[in-house]
């Protein structure tokens, strides 16, 4: 059975290390792993395969960045040779980045069948370019492998057949398990690297359009950032793009607020491990720290994974940057949100996306 992995974004490559791990372990897989170079500056890229463990890429597209029609299409045109050369019997895809449609867009006019992971999560939200990848892609795979409940709930309701839907975890908590102590063995250098204290210290991330790429929203909530600032201090790896916005506009966070470079996932890991708390627009980590048991203020009005609202530590605080002030006040307070671990977070999520796909009839 051969096996193509695409990849494309920092996210994609936690979720898919675990996979290549679990079915290298099966007899008879043959596997190849493409990178589409979404994500394509070695901080934000290279330095996760390192950590990771990962293979190098079989192939790397060098797609770079671009508007979404302009990436999504040349993501198209450089991967379908590939697969017609390939013809595998699988391809999995990951999440929902451009990478992730483009290659189940043309893998499905191939014939290739398509295992989505991360499948059925949704926002609801169709402003959110993510959203309409996840929906476009639960469409057109054969296999779709969800997370959570939620996940299987919703695709039921989309009309998914319920015997294309496997429930298997969520396999980013697979690498973050694995992981955690190489994480905790750099903490000690991070935190004279970055001159912590012994004072709590909360940690921020922030990337999303909807957040940092109109100026009248960035300013505020830069502005908020600098009023927790002088209440706890602020570690702030700042996205490449979140990082040109500030630039552009000549504005950044007060003293307080530490920026730095971004981070490989050992070293956020062990921030993360060690913050007070954390302050994000990003899906994954809201995943983390529920697992980290670490409170989390999420600046998204919606969220595609609500178990981390339910069951988890993450609280959804919008845009709302007076609210984001008084929420962080509070946890500096003592009223931090305590969550549970949500069903099979376990560490084996990997081992039951391989078996998913090596059970699956053969066509």
């Amino acid at each position: 059975m051969q096996v193509l992995h695409v990849v494309g974004a920092r996210p994609n490559f936690m979720k898919a290390a675990p996979v290549l791990q679990a079915l290298s372990r099966r007899p008879g897989v043959v596997q190849m792993l493409v990178h589409t170079g979404q994500h394509y500056d070695a901080n934000m890229s290279g330095v996760f395969f390192e950590q990771l463990g990962m293979p190098q890429p079989d192939v790397n597209l060098d797609v770079g960045s671009g508007s979404h029609a302009r990436q999504t299409a040349e993501i198209m045109l450089r991967i379908e040779p590939v697969l017609e050369e390939q013809d595998p019997d699988w391809l999995v895809v990951y999440g929902d980045v451009n990478s992730t449609v483009a290659a189940s867009l043309v893998a499905a006019k191939l014939g290739i069948r398509i295992a989505h992971v991360e499948a059925g999560l949704r926002s609801f939200d169709l402003t959110m370019p993510e959203e309409i990848n996840r929906m476009v892609t639960d469409r057109l795979a054969d296999l779709l492998l969800t997370p959570s409940a939620d996940g299987d709930e919703n695709l039921l309701i989309e009309g998914v057949r319920p015997e294309r839907i496997r429930r298997v975890g969520n396999v980013m908590i697979d690498t973050l398990v694995r992981l955690l102590p190489r994480a905790e063995a750099k903490w000690p250098e991070l935190h004279d690297k970055l001159e912590l204290s012994d004072t709590p210290y909360a940690l921020i991330t922030l990337h999303r359009p909807s957040n940092v790429d109109d100026g009248a929203t960035l300013l505020p909530l830069l502005e908020a950032l600098t009023a927790i600032g002088e209440q706890v201090r602020c570690v702030f790896p700042v996205h490449p793009r979140t990082r040109r916005r500030m630039s552009d506009l000549g504005i950044r966070p007060g003293d307080g607020v530490v920026l730095t470079e971004p981070m490989g996932y050992l070293e956020f890991l062990a921030l993360q491990r060690h913050a007070c708390m954390v302050i994000t627009d990003s899906g994954g980590i809201q995943e983390e720290t529920t697992f980290l048991g670490g409170p989390c203020l999420t600046m998204r009005e919606n969220t595609e994974r609500p178990i981390t609202v339910e069951l988890g530590t993450n609280t959804l605080v919008g845009r709302d940057v007076d609210r984001l002030k008084r929420e962080a006040a509070a946890m500096l307070d003592g009223g931090r949100k305590h969550g549970s671990l949500p069903p099979l977070w376990d560490g084996q999520a990997g081992e039951r996306i391989a078996d998913a796909l090596m059970e699956a009839p053969s066509v």
